[in-house]
């Protein structure tokens, strides 16, 4: 029996039921043919042999999810693990006891010793392949609880989980509400320390994931694992339930990922059934187009409008063979990204906002594949904006693997001033890929050229980027990562904007538009200093990092070439030292540790003292978690 403790006080015990168990359910409320008939598992509830709890294992760890001010959802997976079985297990194969009496229990309190439980309940499943989501209830605005499973009868508990709901919608919202925004984590390309690292150094209230949570490419043909003993499994594309099922699996065995779930309720874009089985998600209003679009008003700070700009109602896309053909019907006045009625959704969600506080819009860059092979939708879209005067308007994007920050402008229409900002109507924030590779070269002064509302870019790192809000201001960190090659806490921090209250533009120090010192990348009017200043998130340190560049030429399906970066350019120079293996097997000799050079300063107070390198490959001691 799993056992979760809940923030929810109740006046009896939570009787064990099939259906308090949201995995059951379809991921749609309109589509019940993707759910799991409660009627027939009730009906193969028959008595079976004697099991041990302690056959039982929390193989995935645990989760929370799409907070609202007075719920959450709890996640868990309790499956046995067995000789020849691991922890991306989904189907037991062979002789086993069938589990046909697992009971779960959940528990949520407001201390992380589960002394004051405010929620609880019990569920009974059969599948052992399907995991169990809860809905704490009745639980408080922002306010933070912790939460346990445990099987039944026993002394077999999960991790001790974090979550914490969020401000009650139009509630005055004094303290900063903070997010960490991901995107695009392959397995094969590298360890996922960009998500254990918020974890590590507490910096969040929630993560939001904007996509590519997992690839669905077989080993080899984006990213090749072997090298960092990191095979997606199953090892082919994959197509099936069954396989969406084994690959999440083994996403979730990356221990960052894991960390980082059991710390901070996360809400990512929606998807159907295996997604919705492993991801803390709610069911949503899909229509027949499968729509997963929706929203959420934190407080009175902003609105989180999440779109669906891949698969709802778009007309056609760039598939990489018809490049040419989108680009000569880009202009087509029917043509849309969102489809009608969710377009027509995201302008009534602006419109209704209040100006005062921000919204943010989860999106696609500017390529053939996202806005500019739209551009009827994305003039209507900035068109909408500017008539109606919408204030704070703040986009979120990732999908190309680089850091972009820019403002929003319409500048066939409306005129903008790059040294003032003046005439922009909002900004963009593009992160880079928690691992997946850059395809667009180092040649990254071009852009800033070409475009005048572009801010800062760096292709150089992978990383994530961090956003805190408050009454006056929106301000964004980006950080990068030394190295994927091997999993650690090491994170450099790259370059810091704000976005006052009302002001739709990009500043930095002191309201001033671009200029200062950047670590890596392009800077607009500014100037690029590497310093390698490196926070060992694990540790609390800092030191002066000096990883070599290594890319390799790796081509996926449709043979376009694709470059990944595993470790960053040298310090001694800012001319990256690459070496181009032909063979991606190849990679294994050039990143032994021996040949990794890292020079280490401990920075404590203001004082740099000398200390004897560290050994990037080496394990994190759990209890620096």
């Amino acid at each position: 029996m799993v056992q979760v403790c809940s923030l929810v006080l109740l006046a009896t015990a939570a009787s064990a039921s099939f259906v308090s168990n949201l995995n059951y359910r379809s991921p749609s409320h309109f589509h019940p043919g993707l759910g799991v008939s409660i009627r027939k598992v009730a009906a193969r509830n028959t008595p079976s042999a004697a099991w041990n709890s302690s056959q039982l294992n929390f193989t995935h760890g645990v989760a929370s999810g799409d907070p609202y001010d007075t719920s959450v959802i709890l996640w868990t997976r309790a499956a046995p693990i067995l000789s020849d079985n691991d922890k991306s297990n989904i189907a037991v194969t062979g002789y086993v006891p069938l589990y046909s009496h697992e009971t779960e229990h959940y528990k949520v309190s407001t201390d992380a010793e589960l002394n004051h439980c405010v929620d609880e309940g019990k569920h009974i499943r059969l599948q052992i392949s399907i995991s169990v989501k809860f809905e704490a209830r009745n639980l408080q605005s922002f306010t933070r609880y912790y939460y346990q499973f445990n099987i039944c009868n026993s002394n077999n508990s999960s991790l001790v989980g974090r979550t914490k709901t969020t401000p009650r919608k139009r509630d005055v919202t004094n303290s900063a509400v903070r997010f960490a925004i991901y995107s695009c984590s392959n397995f094969p390309f590298g360890f996922f320390n960009a998500y254990g690292n918020t974890a590590r150094k507490d910096s969040v209230d929630y993560v939001i994931h904007l996509g590519d949570y997992i690839y669905e490419y077989a080993n080899g043909e984006y990213g090749w694992g072997n090298s960092i003993d990191r095979i997606p499994l199953p090892d082919r594309e994959i197509c099936t339930l069954y396989d969406y099922r084994k690959r999440l699996a083994t996403y979730r065995t990356d221990l960052d990922l894991l960390l980082s779930h059991q710390q901070f309720p996360w809400t990512p874009m929606n998807a159907v059934r295996a997604y919705f089985e492993w991801m803390p998600i709610r069911q949503v209003e899909m229509d027949y187009n499968l729509r997963i679009w929706r929203s959420f008003e934190i407080g009175d700070l902003l609105d989180l409008i999440m779109l669906d700009t891949r698969q709802y109602d778009r007309s056609i896309t760039d598939l990489y063979w018809n490049t040419d053909y989108i680009h000569s019907i880009s202009n087509d006045a029917g043509r849309t990204l969102m489809g009608s009625r969710q377009e027509n959704w995201f302008y009534n969600q602006r419109s209704e906002s209040s100006n005062e506080s921000f919204a943010l819009g989860n999106a696609n860059l500017l390529n053939y594949d996202a806005w500019d092979g739209y551009q009827s939708n994305k003039n209507r879209t900035l068109s909408h904006l500017y008539d109606n005067k919408i204030n704070n308007t703040i986009f979120l994007t990732g999908d190309s693997h680089a850091s972009w920050v820019s403002d929003l402008v319409w500048l066939d229409t409306h005129p903008y001033d790059p040294k003032t900002g003046e005439g922009s109507i909002g900004v963009e924030f593009a992160g880079s890929a928690v691992s997946s590779p850059c395809s667009y070269g180092q040649n990254i002064t071009l852009s800033k050229g070409a475009n005048s509302e572009l801010q800062w870019q760096d292709l150089s790192y992978r990383g994530y980027y961090e956003l805190s809000f408050d009454k006056e201001s929106a301000n964004a960190s980006c950080f990068g990562l030394p190295t994927i090659a091997t999993r650690n806490g090491y994170e450099i921090s790259l370059a810091n904007f704000t976005v006052m209250s009302g002001a739709n533009k990009l500043m930095r120090t002191n309201g001033v538009v671009g200029r200062g010192v950047a670590e890596s990348g392009s800077m607009k009017f500014g100037t690029i200093t590497g310093t390698n200043i490196t926070n060992n998130t694990a540790t609390g340190s800092y030191f002066i990092s000096s990883f070599t560049l290594i890319r390799r030429k790796v081509f996926n399906r449709g043979d376009r070439k694709r470059e990944s970066m595993h470790t960053r350019r040298s310090a001694s120079s800012r001319v990256p030292a690459i070496t181009y293996l032909k063979d991606p097997r190849d990679l294994t000799a050039s990143l032994k540790v021996g040949e990794v050079n890292l020079r280490v300063l401990e920075m404590r107070q203001g004082q740099a003292v000398s200390r004897t390198p560290v050994n990037p490959a080496a394990p994190l001691d759990r209890k620096s978690f």
